[in-house]
């Protein structure tokens, strides 16, 4: 089967000085479940393993039990050239999505040739009451639609997001810091309006001074914008 070939092969590429690296990086995994397969491994089995006839029995046998396959599964889901597909194998793989790292490997690319289409379902994912369903739509608002597609509508749909995750809160700062290097004149009015909570608004401001998209004066502009604990 290939479920068993594919956990063969993982087990095969196992680094565990990395696995012992890699589960410290993601606490809300269990660190047992990690084989240590470094990312580019992953990619190479992701283009070999997405072209199988028989790799919808892998992508269905959810939940995974090891961490590495669902690195996997989102490196294959995202080489689907079919945006239908695609999307059919996104919102069945979210519910499973247990960590950031896992999350933040969802990059399908096929869905930039879908944009306007795709923002229903962005809608959806950041209106989740789960976690990572939430940061993966708030993901794909800031990697697809803050330069040419920018529009003021989309900022909003974040700014209105309220939880009390740390994995949402931190996407959400993210989202804004690069919204300030790529789009300052349309977002700063969150900063200096405060319309995100205190952490968030702060973590804003940090990863936006730590970037070198930004400029120094209005790096400055920022720091006078800190919301005092």
């Amino acid at each position: 089967m290939i479920i068993d070939e594919i956990r063969e092969e993982l087990f095969g590429l196992q680094d565990k000085e990395y696995r012992d690296f890699q589960a410290k990086l993601i606490p809300t995994i269990d660190a047992e479940t990690v084989i240590g397969v470094r990312a580019p491994e992953l990619r190479k089995l992701a283009k070999r393993f997405v072209k199988s006839e028989d790799v919808g029995a892998f992508l269905a046998a959810l939940p995974h039990k090891y961490y590495d396959e669902n690195q996997l599964h989102a490196y294959i889901v995202s080489e689907v050239k079919d945006y239908g597909r695609c999307l059919e194998l996104i919102n069945a793989f979210l519910p499973y999505v247990d960590n950031w790292a896992t999350c933040d490997s969802l990059l399908p690319k096929v869905f930039k040739k879908h944009k306007e289409e795709l923002l229903d379902r962005i809608r959806e994912w950041t209106d989740s009451d789960k976690t990572y369903t939430i940061r993966f739509g708030v993901s794909m608002l800031m990697r697809l639609y803050l330069d040419d597609d920018f529009d003021p509508a989309y900022p909003e749909m974040v700014a209105a997001i309220r939880s009390e995750e740390y994995y949402v809160n931190m996407m959400t700062a993210w989202y804004f810091a690069t919204a300030l290097a790529k789009q300052y004149e349309a977002v700063v009015a969150y900063i200096e309006n405060r319309r995100l909570d205190t952490w968030t608004h702060n973590k804003t401001i940090q990863k936006a001074i730590e970037s070198y998209r930004v400029s120094p004066e209005r790096k400055d502009y920022l720091r006078s914008l800190k919301i005092p604990k």
